[in-house]
């Protein structure tokens, strides 16, 4: 539970960092996601979450 709390935590952190010395790229960006067809959306999550799964997979080895 405390890995998972660290995780969320570290999420938070670059998630403000993106938004709080980015603000105006980070509205480009979402409106950029609005014109993305839904699949290629999904697959892109999945490719992020197999390489955090990765990454994570690797560091704790």
């Amino acid at each position: 539970m405390h890995d998972f709390l660290d995780a969320i935590g570290l999420v938070l952190v670059l998630e403000g960092v993106f938004y709080g010395l980015l603000p105006n790229f980070a509205k480009k960006l979402a409106e950029q996601v609005k014109s993305v067809p839904e699949p290629t959306l999904r697959i892109a999550g999945l490719v992020s979450v197999a390489a955090g799964v990765g990454i994570v997979w690797l560091v704790r080895r």
